[in-house]
């Protein structure tokens, strides 16, 4: 049976994650590889409901819990349907986040017991564990102010600043845990798209 690589990229609100992991995508697809391309919340039809869900301004009221079991609900299905099959087939598969988002967001950010989400989210994940996982690290207020200039925020993105500060430092804590997995990289607002895919490339490039 051949084996995929699994790559996950995470950041905070307006960090670029979503316009990277496509450039990533399309530049791994030049370079010949066979490449998967999904996202959570999301990837399946059951995770895209959820997702909708979960990033719904009616629904503000949501607890982290209720939150974390839906983003595990959503991750089991993807894993199931799309993540565990494209492996299999010795894909390079790329996840716009990961279990890592739910640990920070929910876990360090919402309260919820970071020890637990890790014990039901080995569940979830069927113990994959990604090969590569890149944070992309923007100041919290420079991202905010992107996001929403870019749309109208979402449930997710309307949370105050403090909740977003503590995301950053349950990443940064994330990365201290599991170093060779979790890796940081440190951006500036001035910092173009095309620099940080190319710092993207050579951080790739070790683990294919």
């Amino acid at each position: 049976m051949k084996k995929g690589i699994l790559i996950t990229l995470e950041g905070g609100e307006g960090c670029g994650k979503s316009t990277q992991i496509k450039l990533l995508y399309d530049y791994l697809k030049r370079q010949g590889h066979a490449v998967f391309l999904t996202r959570e919340p999301g990837g399946t039809k059951i995770g895209d409901a959820i997702r909708d869900v979960l990033l719904d301004n009616r629904n503000k009221g949501m607890s982290a819990l209720c939150e974390t079991l839906l983003y595990m609900a959503s991750r089991a299905e993807l894993i199931h349907q799309v993540i565990a099959p494209e492996l299999k087939k010795g894909k390079i598969v790329l996840c716009d986040r990961w279990l890592d988002a739910t640990v920070a967001y929910q876990g360090y950010a919402g309260g919820v017991d970071v020890e637990w989400i890790r014990s039901i989210g080995k569940t979830a994940t069927q113990g994959i564990v990604p090969n590569l996982s890149l944070y992309l690290d923007l100041p919290v207020k420079a991202g905010l102010a992107r996001a929403k200039k870019r749309k109208k925020a979402d449930r997710m993105e309307s949370k105050a600043l403090p909740f977003h500060e503590k995301v950053r430092q349950g990443y940064l804590k994330i990365a201290k845990y599991e170093p060779k997995r979790f890796q940081v990289l440190s951006l500036k607002p001035s910092d173009t798209i095309k620099a940080i895919h190319s710092a993207i490339q050579r951080k790739v490039s070790h683990v294919l």
